[in-house]
């Protein structure tokens, strides 16, 4: 069997009128993420990992950030259009490990939801959605509240030819 890894990570400023978005789920609290899309840093961090394990780009390549029409983007979707990518190379997600970097609101509650709704897009068992959540201690941008940032690493296979 082939194997492949890839490394994803994602920032976008958090502000007062935007809904939190991350991994796919509605997140209360009173500021949002700030991006042309949907922001959803967790699923851009993904998206970036999968092309990346293929040498594909990244997801500006597919879904430039100046382009109209991924304005206002359930991501979801687009991680959608990228796991076809994928399988239509041959290859499929062994699994996803993610970090994201908040200091609030807390995201534990909401991992679950997080995990399942990944799975669902891209077809996987949530046991191959790893989804970890950490403060930054207070440091940086992250820790000033003033961003949310997410890490991800994506393994691929493919069967070996015959």
């Amino acid at each position: 069997m082939a194997i492949r890894i890839g490394n994803g990570y994602d920032i976008h400023q958090l502000v007062s009128g935007r809904p939190l978005i991350l991994g796919g789920v509605a997140i209360p609290h009173t500021l949002g993420l700030l991006g042309h899309s949907d922001a959803d840093v967790l699923t851009h961090a993904i998206m970036d990992a999968l092309l990346g394990a293929l040498s594909l780009g990244d997801i500006g390549h597919y879904f430039p950030p100046d382009d109209p029409q991924w304005a206002g983007a359930d991501s979801t979707q687009l991680l959608a259009h990228v796991a076809g990518l994928i399988h239509s190379r041959g290859w499929q997600i062994g699994n996803l490990d993610t970090v994201v970097v908040a200091e609030r609101p807390k995201l534990k509650p909401h991992i679950p939801a997080m995990q399942a709704r990944l799975a669902e897009v891209l077809g996987l068992a949530p046991d191959q959605v790893g989804i970890k959540a950490t403060t930054n201690e207070k440091l940086g941008p992250v820790g000033r509240e003033e961003g949310i940032a997410a890490y991800a690493v994506a393994l691929l296979e493919r069967p070996a030819a015959p």
